[in-house]
């Protein structure tokens, strides 16, 4: 069979035959196979391609069985444009470029794979989402010691970080893929049935790879880490000791080096991220808090981070994102942004002046990543010189501001941001305002930069001119006044003479090309000026990428500067834009200590605040660790409960993140962790009913729970009877409660009335309820949490507010009367029936 298929290929043309033979080593790739100035796709890749981009779908020279073969191309140029679209579905991408110039080329020009794309080594798309990082997730798992290694690998950012998990190892796992949302994520061929089997739900729309075992091994990933750092030791990245870390780490490094062909040197650090200074959330909390995807399409819509995002630049958009997902734990770092967020608030004048520079900034930390790949081009030179050209702007909103250098992190970001003049100047004196998208065909560099470059354009000019004064010579010489000279790649310059002109022409004419409508010709002298002027542009053009491969690299000379000017900019671009929103929205500062208390008066939903019509009702609320530690939350249904839970947590967030908050005053005490089990739904995928993931959540809770943690519970043992429901929900409020088990800070919404009766029974249970105003024609929710419990649930009331009919509302209120008469629906049963 094999022989057979070995004689199929070889009855090929030689240019299949060679597309082929690459092919065979990338059977999981689409080829994007460089002919000209198109990448060419073959046979099944064509169709997909075609399919998948909505381009052409043609066919060329018919294969050994007689049949076409299909054939689709995009233009080198807009590769761009089309190579995310694939890999945003998933597909990995070969490119084959051609590797000798093809005018040299004896026989079929030499093509060589130079990269492979897949979705979580894409760097170079306009495509990338400016609010996210492009992260490559490295897991290793040990499930025996409930531990794993993570990797996080941005090549299009040059960020590298690693962290090991353990505990609940499930959970933080599918924690780590919803805060970073990695586009693809790399396991041990080994594993990957584990991890399809046990975090596949949290997977959807991210790809994943399997790679070698081998890859994965701690002591060869070590070596592999330090031979590309360029270390004795990993000691110094705070790597000691973790074995399942590096081995994700190492296996990140290797991945990333075969499909790039070359080493990421721009990747210049490993960070180990410590989850001892950051707030935990998990996944069910990011989920149910609405921070980054709402729950109705999970989209950004409607998300806390959407209401912040206000920032300038993708890098203050990126910090954003990284501030909101991990919060800080300590006081004094927390301090240090709010000074910083409050000294923006207070001037208008300095903000106004910061926007007008930040606005003007790109992606400085991509820019960089693409020119260490080899894959910039002029323009990314532009764009660098035109953000670092901002740099000096910025120095001076410094100096006419010198009360900034008092507030100690603006002072710790202005000592981080180099204007790089040298640089700049060195930029503006050699590339042109507009360069053209490619780098091979001239264009790029400015007048007076290259004395030799000067000379070649100017020799080829009077060329071209030349050429000009020949078509008016030759037309009087000839008495052909419709001659002209002409060019195309294919024949290079012409003269071309209309056929009613042909006797007019010369003897010394050499005919070349015979047209419909005319014939062309050459003469010794047009082809001698024809010889000069082609090797000119040739010259040209190659001096001129010389010349650019040179201003990349006196850029990347200083890319570690220019990384931590990029870093630090989307720093204050991000406490800029909080400083903004707390002054436009009427934020006050928070207080933020190592007290146990949680103080707010007057707080309020960020988001919800921002959306409703009505006015938005602010609310009070007092907790801490001792005799009011755990508040029964009473009141009918779209009362709101859920919203205020919500917004503590929220406030307790971006208390914690360094932003001012939505309340009138607020003292939060350090919170560790916030819980919350919120809602109820089924999980199909993991089979599991309503109740089974309530349970799951709440087991979580209970076994992570710390004193120091914040904990919301909207309602618990909903998805079972009435009885097992309240005897579960009591046992937790005792669990949770019992200072010598937990002593939590926890809001617990419930529609079981009985449970009202702990307040007094449990130490640390106290009531509380939202408000309503009972009238003739209805129930007003007054939105107002007041002490103590709820006088009733107010169901039917919320049944004809949401237009039950009126039938079934009276039939029902006649059945709670006689069970409330009556205290047993058992006993009430019978009468209700007779009625």
């Amino acid at each position: 069979m094999k022989e057979a298929a070995k004689e199929s290929v070889e009855n090929f043309t030689p240019l299949m035959r060679q597309y082929h033979r690459i092919k065979k080593r990338y059977p999981d790739a689409i080829l994007f196979y460089r002919m000209g100035d198109f990448y060419e796709m073959f046979f099944e890749d064509a169709v997909v391609a075609s399919k998948e981009l909505g381009i052409t779908l043609t066919s060329r020279d018919k294969g050994p069985d007689g049949k076409r073969i299909p054939m689709a191309g995009v233009p080198y140029h807009a590769v761009d444009n089309y190579l995310p679209r694939l890999v945003e579905k998933g597909y990995k991408v070969a490119i084959c470029e051609q590797v000798e110039d093809p005018k040299k080329a004896k026989g079929i020009v030499k093509r060589e794979v130079v990269r492979v794309v897949t979705p979580g080594t894409l760097y170079t798309s306009s495509e990338l989402k400016e609010h996210t990082n492009n992260f490559l997730l490295s897991l290793l798992v040990d499930s025996r010691a409930s531990r794993a290694g993570l990797a996080l690998l941005d090549l299009s950012t040059g960020e590298f970080f690693c962290k090991e998990v353990e505990g609940d190892l499930l959970e933080g796992i599918r924690s780590d893929l919803m805060k970073y949302g990695p586009r693809e994520v790399l396991v041990p061929r080994s594993q990957r049935r584990w991890v399809e089997e046990n975090v596949g739900e949290a997977l959807k729309g991210i790809t994943i790879t399997d790679w070698p075992d081998h890859l994965f091994l701690p002591e060869g990933s070590e070596e592999r880490l330090k031979a590309h750092f360029s270390v004795l030791s990993l000691d110094g990245f705070g790597l000691k000791g973790r074995r399942l870390a590096i081995g994700a780490a190492g296996a990140a490094l290797a991945y990333v080096n075969e499909t790039l062909m070359s080493s990421p040197t721009h990747i210049g650090e490993i960070r180990y991220l410590e989850s001892s200074g950051n707030m935990i959330l998990d996944s069910t909390t990011l989920r149910n808090l609405e921070i980054f995807r709402n729950l109705r399409d999970s989209s950004t819509s409607g998300t806390l981070f959407e209401l912040l995002n206000k920032t300038l630049t993708p890098m203050g958009t990126r910090a954003m994102r990284q501030a909101l997902s991990s919060p800080l734990l300590s006081p004094t770092q927390i301090d240090r942004r709010l000074d910083a967020v409050e000294y923006f608030r207070g001037h208008l004048f300095v903000r106004s002046d910061l926007k007008e520079v930040l606005k003007g900034v790109g992606d400085i930390e991509r820019t960089i990543s693409r020119l260490n790949l080899g894959g910039g081009s002029a323009r990314d030179l532009v764009s660098l010189r035109e953000s670092l050209r901002r740099m000096e702007s910025l120095g001076e909103i410094f100096e006419k501001n010198p009360e900034m250098l008092s507030v100690e992190l603006l002072a710790d970001l202005r000592g981080r941001i180099n204007p790089l003049s040298d640089l700049v100047e060195l930029l503006d004196r050699a590339i042109v305002e507009a360069p053209p998208a490619t780098v091979k065909e001239g264009g790029m560099i400015k007048e007076g930069f290259s004395e030799e470059l000067d000379g070649l354009k100017k020799a080829l000019k009077e060329a071209k001119e030349y050429l000009e004064t020949l078509e008016m010579r030759e037309r009087r010489r000839t008495g052909i006044k419709s001659l002209k000279v002409g060019f195309n790649k294919v024949f290079g310059y012409y003269i071309e003479v209309t056929r009613p002109n042909l006797h007019l022409v010369p003897k010394d004419y050499i005919r070349k090309q015979t047209l419909a409508s005319s014939e062309r010709f050459i003469t010794p002298e047009l082809k001698e000026k024809e010889s000069f002027i082609l090797n000119a542009q040739d010259k040209i053009e190659e001096l001129e990428y010389a010349l650019f491969r040179q201003l990349v690299e006196e850029v990347l000379k200083r890319s570690e500067e220019i990384y931590a000017t990029a870093r630090a900019i989307g720093k204050l671009d991000m406490l800029l834009t909080l400083g903004e929103l707390a002054a436009q929205y009427n934020y006050t500062r928070p207080r933020v200590d190592e007290s146990d208390e949680i103080v707010i008066k007057g707080g309020r939903h960020p988001v919800v605040e921002r959306i409703v019509e009505w006015g938005f009702v602010p609310n009070d609320l007092y907790i801490n660790t001792r005799q009011e530690r755990f508040i029964i939350l009473t009141g009918p249904n779209m009362s709101g409960k859920s919203t205020y839970m919500r917004q503590t947590a929220m406030i307790v967030i971006m208390a914690q993140m360094g932003s001012f908050v939505p309340a009138e005053e607020a003292r939060i005490g350090i919170v560790d962790r916030i819980f919350t089990r919120v809602g109820a739904y089924d999980d199909p995928v993991r089979g599991q009913s309503t109740f089974m993931v309530e349970m799951l959540e709440l087991a979580n809770i209970l076994r992570s729970a710390t004193e120091r943690s914040l904990i919301l519970l909207d309602e618990i043992g909903r998805g079972t009877s009435t009885f097992d429901g309240m005897a579960i929900a009591w046992a937790a409020v005792e669990y949770l409660a019992d200072k010598r088990k937990i002593g939590a800070r926890t809001i617990f919404a419930t529609h079981y009335h009985h449970l009202t009766e702990l307040e007094g029974m449990v130490e640390g249970v106290v009531n509380y309820h939202v408000a309503v105003k009972e009238k003739e024609e209805g129930v007003v929710f007054l939105r107002k949490v007041r002490r103590g419990p709820s006088s009733r649930s107010y169901g039917i009331e919320v049944a004809k507010l949401a237009g039950v009919p009126e039938e079934v509302v009276r039939r029902a209120s006649e059945i709670l009367s006689e069970i409330e008469r009556r205290d047993s629906l058992k006993e009430a049963a019978p009468e209700i029936a007779i009625n």
